[in-house]
């Protein structure tokens, strides 16, 4: 956002355009008390709208007169504000038709349409919060589960960006220890290598348990990805329906009726699950198929866990034993389906053909769906679920703490090999906090400013 872009007031509608009770215009800029005013006239006449009140009256077309909506109103003047501007929200009834209307009369009014994500954007350019708030921000509104919620919420409070802060404050001082010894080596005490190695252990320490956090994190942020694969009519569409309890899935006797990927969310131990029912793997019988089989190998690879189905009332088949080789170590069940009929498959040539634990179930009865929905989350969470403020759920964050540690690990090897290379030591500490900063909003780009709040939606 350029400092023009920062000095225009803009609008947006801040909730989901439908039939609903409540729909709100947002403004926010030095024009949106001027705004309110030209298009607003309250049930009792008043000589001025007083910051952080809500006011009851009418939404009314300067041109014509013609009154709109009935609304609530409230000014907000910054910086005691989202923003730290001055802010308008305009609260009416939802419809496209009003919403859209009352939009089109504050940008005739000065006002320009907002940018997804630029409310949040001024937030974080004014100060009022750091980077890592405003992706929590959206965080907060995708969240689709409890613990996601609670996640969330704790990064939108800067419990996660206090965290990254303190640990670049702690290798700011020791940068600045080690150039002073550089640039002024006969008034300053000499640094022992030894001693500043020592004191990279703390930050690393903190910076492993955040990286290691991400396992869980992405799982909140992303769900858990569960692939259902098997041979032809051995239940993986009847398995999905019985797991989501509702008819997602075609199902009948003709083999390979599922011939794309079909996906669904449900939630197991408080973590987001997406069950993804794949096209039956076996030689593709046309190129539709073939389509079909190809995308279920390339989601098998993306899979958190897979369940390979076969069906117990007929012998393991050598398309199945091949299937369960090539998948070798993968985490995952193998699920014998269809025990509610007489059973013909030897369980013992199952064992024998893959490492994957096995448990039976019938998708028809029912029977073995809970065990089957538990050995899911002990599968994935063995633990239990950290759900404090100090997890990392984003990707970005990821990469940078992952850049931050190799800095700081290869800033220690050049302080215990022999005589230490300071120049060196002060290059990989410099690019160790450049890494922190990207994360907290200190050193980042235009560039990915417009990649993270391009993903918001207008209003926010």
């Amino acid at each position: 956002m350029t400092t023009k872009d920062a000095a225009d007031t803009i609008a947006a509608i801040s909730t989901p355009l439908g039939e609903a009770g409540i729909g709100i215009v947002r403004v926010s800029g030095p024009e949106a008390a001027g705004i309110a005013r030209s298009l607003f006239r309250p049930r009792r006449p008043r000589p001025q709208l007083l910051s952080h009140h809500l006011y009851l009256g009418q939404i009314v077309a300067p041109d014509s007169q013609e009154v709109i909506d009935e609304v609530l109103l409230t000014f907000m003047q910054g910086p005691r504000t989202y923003t730290r501007e001055d802010v308008v929200e305009i609260h009416c009834h939802s419809g496209w038709g009003v919403l859209q209307r009352l939009l089109e009369l504050t940008l005739a009014c000065g006002a320009r349409l907002a940018r997804p994500g630029e409310f949040t954007l001024r937030a974080f350019l004014s100060g009022r919060i750091d980077l890592t708030q405003a992706e929590a921000v959206l965080e907060v509104i995708k969240a689709r589960t409890d613990a996601g919620v609670r996640v969330a919420a704790e990064h939108l409070q800067g419990h996660l960006g206090r965290e990254l802060k303190e640990i670049r404050e702690t290798l700011l001082d020791l940068l600045a220890r080690v150039e002073a010894a550089l640039d002024f080596p006969e008034e300053t005490a000499e640094v022992p290598a030894t001693a500043l190695a020592a004191d990279l252990a703390p930050p690393l320490e903190a910076l492993e348990a955040l990286i290691a956090s991400y396992r869980e994190g992405r799982l909140l942020k992303e769900g858990l990805l569960v692939v259902i694969a098997g041979a032809p009519n051995v239940g993986k569409s009847s398995l999905l329906n019985r797991l989501l309890a509702q008819e997602r899935a075609i199902v009948t006797e003709i083999p390979g009726t599922t011939r794309d990927l079909v996906e669904e969310v449900i939630t197991l131990g408080g973590v987001m699950v997406r069950f993804s029912d794949t096209a039956g793997l076996r030689p593709a019988q046309d190129q539709v198929e073939e389509l079909g089989i190809k995308r279920t190998r390339e989601r098998l690879a993306q899979a958190d866990l897979l369940l390979y189905l076969v069906d117990g009332s007929r012998p393991l088949t050598p398309e199945a034993r091949q299937d369960l080789e090539d998948i070798g170590e993968r985490i995952g069940l193998a699920v014998i389906n269809k025990v509610d009929l007489p059973q013909e498959l030897n369980i013992s040539d199952l064992q024998q053909s893959t490492s994957l634990p096995v448990i039976k179930i019938s998708a028809l009865t029912g029977d073995g769906i809970d065990d089957l929905k538990a050995r899911i989350v002990d599968l994935t969470l063995m633990r239990g679920l950290n759900t404090t403020g100090k997890i990392v759920t984003q990707a970005r964050h990821y990469r940078h703490l992952s850049r931050c540690r190799d800095c700081l690990h290869q800033a220690r090897n050049l302080l215990t090999e022999g005589e230490a290379a300071w120049e060196l030591v002060a290059l990989e500490l410099q690019e160790a906090i450049r890494e922190l900063g990207e994360i907290t909003g200190q050193e980042v780009g235009d560039d990915v400013l417009d990649r993270i709040f391009g993903e918001f939606c207008l209003g926010k």
